[in-house]
C-alpha cells in the first residue's frame, strides 16, 4: 500500500470538559449554593482524547472537525497540537459555540455528565472527504451515537475507509437514547477492532455477562475488546479469549478520558503487530495513568515511557517510568 500521511484519523467530536469536583456534595435544586472543592476546564471529547494519546504513543494521528471561534476552541486547538496531532482537517467557523460538558464527579470517580453540543456534533458527511479518508491506514470512529449528523451514514464512512485500504475501529461510547440501534449492526461488522466498555457491551450484546456479551459481539466484530475498569479488559478474536488484568490504583483522581486512552494503547500495539494480550496491557496501562490527574489528557503515557512488557502470572503485565 502506498505510504499514507497518517497512522490514525480520527472524526473529532470537539468540546470542552469543564470538571466540577463535588466531593461528596449532593447538589440541590431551590437556589441551595453549596461549597465544592474544585473544578477544573480542559479539552474533553472522546475522539480528541483519543486522539491526544495516540499521537503520544508515537503514531501519526490527525483529526478531522470543528470548534467555534471562541476560548473553548481555541484551547482545543492547543491541546492537540500540544500532543502533535495534526489539525490541518480542523476548522474555525465563527457561527457556532464550541461544545461543552459539565462533568459532576463525585467521591469515588463516579460522575454525572451534562452536554451542549455546539461543535461536539457539527460535522456532515459531506466532511468526510475522500482526500482525509485516503490520508490515513487506520480510522478510529468513536463517538458513534453524538456524532448525530453522521449517524445515517456512519456505515457507509467505514465501508469507504476499507474499500480505501484502513482498518477500522469502533467504540460506540454510551447510547443517550438506550437504543443501541441506528445500523450498529452494519457498523460491528464493518470493524476490525471493536473497543466497548462493559456496560456498553452488555446493553449491545443484551447479555448479562461481559463474558456472554464479548462472546456475542465476537460473532460479528473481527476483535473485541472490552475495557472493564479496574478488572482490566476481556479481548476475544474467534475462540481465543484472553482476560488482561490492570495494575490497581490507590486512589482515583477521576476516569475522564481514561476509555478513551485505553483505545490509542490498545490500537499503538495493534498497529504495530504486537499480540492482543500485549495490545490490551498497554491500553490497561494507558487507562490506568489516565485516572491519576485531572481531565483526559493530562495524565497520558508516552511510548518511550512503556518500558517493559513482561509475562506474569499467565497474563501481560506492562510496567512504564515516571
Amino acid at each position: 500500500m502506498t505510504e499514507r500521511a497518517f497512522d490514525v484519523i480520527t472524526i473529532g467530536d470537539m468540546c470542552v470538559d469543564l470538571i466540577v469536583d463535588l466531593g461528596d456534595v449532593v447538589p440541590q435544586f431551590g437556589q441551595v449554593e453549596q461549597w465544592v472543592p474544585d473544578y477544573f476546564l480542559e479539552m474533553g471529547g472522546s475522539t480528541c482524547i483519543f486522539a491526544c494519546q495516540a499521537a503520544k504513543l508515537g503514531l501519526r494521528t490527525a483529526i478531522l472537525g470543528r470548534v467555534g471561534e471562541d476560548a473553548y476552541g481555541e484551547l482545543m486547538l492547543r491541546r492537540l497540537r500540544e500532543s502533535e496531532v495534526d489539525t490541518r482537517f480542523v476548522s474555525v467557523d465563527p457561527q457556532l459555540k464550541t461544545g461543552l460538558g459539565v462533568a459532576l464527579a463525585r467521591s469515588g470517580g463516579d460522575r454525572a455528565i451534562l452536554t451542549y453540543a455546539g461543535s461536539l456534533n457539527a460535522v456532515y458527511p459531506a466532511d468526510i472527504t475522500e482526500e482525509f479518508l485516503a490520508s490515513g491506514r487506520h480510522l478510529h470512529y468513536g463517538s458513534y451515537y453524538l456524532q448525530t449528523n453522521l449517524l445515517p451514514k456512519a456505515s457507509a464512512i467505514m465501508r469507504r475507509a476499507r474499500e480505501l485500504g484502513l482498518s477500522v475501529s469502533l467504540d460506540t461510547n454510551w447510547d443517550p437514547n438506550e437504543s443501541w440501534d441506528g445500523g450498529l449492526a452494519e457498523a460491528l461488522a464493518l470493524a476490525d477492532v471493536f473497543l466497548p466498555n462493559e456496560q456498553e457491551a452488555r446493553a449491545i450484546a443484551r447479555e448479562p455477562s461481559i463474558e456472554a456479551a464479548v462472546a456475542a459481539l465476537a460473532r460479528v466484530a473481527r476483535v473485541v475488546v472490552a475495557k472493564a475498569g479496574e478488572k482490566g479488559a476481556l479481548v476475544r478474536q474467534g475462540e481465543q479469549v484472553l482476560a488482561v488484568p490492570v495494575e490497581p490504583v490507590e486512589r482515583v483522581v477521576d476516569t475522564i478520558g481514561a476509555g478513551d486512552s485505553f483505545d490509542a494503547g490498545f490500537l499503538a500495539g495493534w498497529l504495530r503487530g504486537l499480540p492482543l494480550e500485549k495490545c490490551a496491557a498497554i491500553g490497561n496501562a494507558c487507562g490506568r495513568a489516565t485516572t491519576q490527574a485531572r481531565g483526559g489528557v493530562a495524565g497520558q503515557l508516552r511510548w518511550e515511557e512503556i518500558t517493559e512488557l513482561s509475562a506474569v502470572s499467565g497474563h501481560w503485565r506492562l510496567t512504564a517510568d515516571g
